[in-house]
């Protein structure tokens, strides 16, 4: 540990003879958070911490995140490791700082997440003073990480107060060759390349990182009523954009403005995306925690040239060698987080949608070492899109992943119409490459006149090998319909084969029983590990009627794992709702709660505790169910289409800042009523813009901005209007 120079920037409100100086005011918000903390939904607090580490609170951004308390961050994309073993590098942690004070008698410690905010809150009542510790991933100045110490008294005069500042901090790293730097603005400096390429003479980036020196104590002078002392990390890839960042912090600290504009950002983020549900609490808390996780991962508003690395299950608070699958992206992002996040900011989904187009090149790699055509997106990908999972088996057979990262695609162009992102930054070469891939892939059977994807692992991975995996097939399927209708809209000539393979792909159909099993030769009752062919329903939007989807979920439901991952029991919720069956709907989202930690609904993979935690797969699952299971939101071609349910136990859900087609809506249901608001109207339509229909009775509705549409509770859409 490097000895440091003794730095802080703080805060100070002096005693002055009747009153306060100026403007300067202790920070009431603490009485406030005390008195509110029990009653707000978007605010977890406790007495005690858990005691496992790994369901700590976690503060992250799109570029930092690491758990309170944890010796190591990480950052968005930087990764330490070949292949097989690659996984986020360590980065040693100087915001691993506890807060105490000398034992009192009745003193209250309380521990929050405060999800409005994106703060974690340790606050120490004693009879004379209240010590706040604040500790926060900057949300739109994403290289920060920061965390102050206040201490107010809450008399005029009295003895000083010193709370005691704990860190473990060590410069050591097992994944940087780290090197210290001349002192910068009175802070430390230290830089250092990964040691292992991900693939050899890939890249070896470099972290560099400025920290403001921690203090043993700090103390309030008893001629002071509250003082707070500020302290920033900010950390890049470059020295220019680390330098940069840590001036502009400290002179926010300077303004007194750091974690004024951190908050301002969360506000801005929660206007344009909420989830308010009036029912149980327990509801309530569990749709902000998992909107904060999901959302602490995203670029800022603002940011459509943030060179955005993924999304992986654990977050970034996760992901050193051998945690939480080592940080690397799967379908879960494309398939469980990215719908919610496309539905309330489309800027950020095309973040994710460029994380794949520039790693474009290694899952073409990919595909050619196969022995196929075009590409094949990694199972496990990391910053090249080279296949980096540690078990073969998955990496070779859970091809499903192509098609899921095309729905994301498909998904992204109808909710936004934006062709740009196909014809200029790359999406089309996507499109093509997977239909290319999939048309490689299949093999004729002249038997059943159809073509066959032979050895494939499917989204249940209890079965390995299998045939015509019925949910991979249908995937392909979809892919294959997109690529040949959006090369109609670019006005790119389409292979015959992309038509052939499309029409004649098998579909696996157990026409006897009216159902779909899972693969060829799946025996009724085999157990399956998660949710599998029920995605077809949703989100893949397979046609069937509705008696095949009720017989799926008959007969996948009560042979799924008990404890499987989190995100499956959303499913069956989703498909529930589809069919009006609320109760049945309410059963499986019900299991979900057994997957929610204490106290700051942290999320774990499995039931029992097991797997990744922060698992924002389960998270954003449950989400769905919320989103797009009590609405009925289905995106297709040409509608948003909604298919409101409410269950008994909630009387009203807003959602706020549904995106469509470049306008920003609000939608409200109860179970007598549907009201939609255009809050922002597109800058794209043109007049007379948006119009909901209703299926029922075929009336139009419009909807014009800053007004509001009420209606019975009905099935409908919205859409653009034609103009003749």
């Amino acid at each position: 540990m490097f000895a440091g120079l003794t730095f802080l920037q703080q805060r100070t409100v002096k005693q002055q003879s009747g009153g306060l100086a100026g403007s300067q005011r202790p920070d009431s918000s603490c009485l406030w958070y005390v008195a509110m903390a029990e009653e707000d939904p978007a605010v977890f607090t406790s007495g005690t911490l858990p005691s496992d580490p790994r369901l700590l609170a976690t503060v992250t951004n799109a570029y930092l995140g690491t758990r309170v308390y944890r010796d190591i961050l990480h950052v968005n994309g930087v990764y330490n490791g070949a292949v097989g073993d690659c996984h986020r590098a360590d980065v040693p942690s100087p915001i691993n700082v506890k807060m105490s004070v000398a034992a009192e008698d009745s003193l209250a410690e309380t521990f929050s997440l405060d999800t409005r905010t994106g703060t974690y809150i340790h606050r120490i009542q004693a009879p004379g003073y209240t010590a706040t510790h604040r500790i926060y991933a900057h949300q739109s100045l994403v290289h920060l990480l920061a965390f102050s110490v206040t201490i107010q008294r809450s008399t005029l005069e009295g003895e000083p107060i010193t709370v005691n500042l704990q860190t473990q901090f060590t410069l050591e790293s097992p994944d940087l060759d780290l090197h210290r730097g001349a002192d910068f603005q009175g802070a430390h400096y230290v830089y250092g390349k990964t040691l292992v390429p991900e693939v050899e003479s890939g890249p070896r980036p470099t972290v560099h990182m400025i920290w403001t020196p921690v203090l043993q104590a700090v103390t309030l002078p008893e001629e002071e009523k509250e003082k707070t002392w500020e302290f920033l990390t900010a950390v890049a890839e470059s020295e220019e954009d680390v330098k940069r960042s840590f001036s502009e912090g400290m002179s926010l600290i300077v303004s007194r403005s750091l974690y004024v504009s951190h908050v301002q950002a969360w506000t801005a983020l929660w206007k344009g995306c909420c989830v308010e549900v009036e029912g149980p609490l327990s509801l309530s808390q569990a749709v902000y925690g998992c909107l904060y996780y999901l959302l602490s991962a995203i670029p800022p508003l603002g940011s459509s040239d943030f060179p955005f690395s993924g999304i992986s299950p654990g977050g970034l608070s996760n992901g050193t060698s051998g945690e939480d699958y080592w940080g690397h992206v799967f379908w879960d992002q494309d398939t469980w987080m990215y719908p919610n996040i496309l539905l309330f900011y489309p800027e950020a989904a095309s973040a994710i949608l460029k994380y794949r187009i520039r790693t474009l090149g290694g899952a073409l790699c990919n595909a050619q070492e196969q022995g196929y055509k075009g590409a094949k997106f990694p199972w496990e990908s990391a910053a090249t899109g080279r296949e980096v999972c540690p078990e073969e088996v998955y990496g070779n057979e859970e091809i499903h992943i192509n098609g899921d990262v095309l729905l994301a695609f498909e998904q992204y162009y109808y909710i936004t119409q934006d062709l740009e992102l196909f014809h200029q930054a790359g999406g089309w070469e996507v499109v093509h490459a997977v239909a290319q891939y999939w048309c490689s892939r299949v093999v004729w059977n002249p038997e059943d006149q159809s073509y066959h994807i032979p050895g494939v692992l499917p989204p249940d991975e209890y079965h390995c090998a299998v045939d015509n995996s019925v949910y991979t097939n249908v995937i392909a399927q979809r892919s294959l319909n997109f690529a040949v209708d959006l090369g109609s809209q670019l006005h790119i000539p389409i292979p015959e084969e992309w038509e052939e393979v499309r029409k004649k792909i098998k579909v696996p159909f157990d026409k006897s029983r009216n159902y779909h099993p899972e693969y060829d030769g799946y025996c009724p009752g085999e157990q399956v590990k998660q949710a599998d062919v029920v995605l077809l329903g949703f989100p893949v939007m397979h046609p069937m009627d509705p008696e095949v989807r009720r017989n799926d979920l008959e007969m996948y439901e009560p042979v799924t794992d008990p404890q499987g991952p989190a995100m499956t029991w959303s499913m069956f919720a989703i498909g529930w709702l589809e069919l009006k069956e609320t109760g049945r709907a309410q059963q499986q989202l019900s299991k979900c709660f057994s997957n929610i930690t204490e106290p700051f609904k942290i999320w774990v993979e499995n039931p029992d505790g097991s797997g990744a935690v922060n698992f924002l797969t389960g998270m954003s699952g449950f989400l769905q169910a919320i989103v797009y299971g009590y609405t009925g939101f289905r995106i297709t071609k040409k509608h948003l289409k909604f298919d409101p349910i409410c269950p008994d136990d909630i009387k009203k859900l807003k959602i706020t800042g549904v995106c469509y087609l470049g306008s920003k809506l609000d939608f409200t249901l109860t179970k007598e009523d549907v009201t939609i608001q255009v809050t922002q109207a597109s800058s794209v339509l043109q007049p007379p813009g948006l119009e909901a229909v209703l299926a029922g009775t075929g009336e139009h509705l419009p909807l014009n901005e800053g007004q509001s549409i009420s209606f019975p509770a009905a099935a409908g859409w919205i859409q653009k209007v034609e103009t003749i």
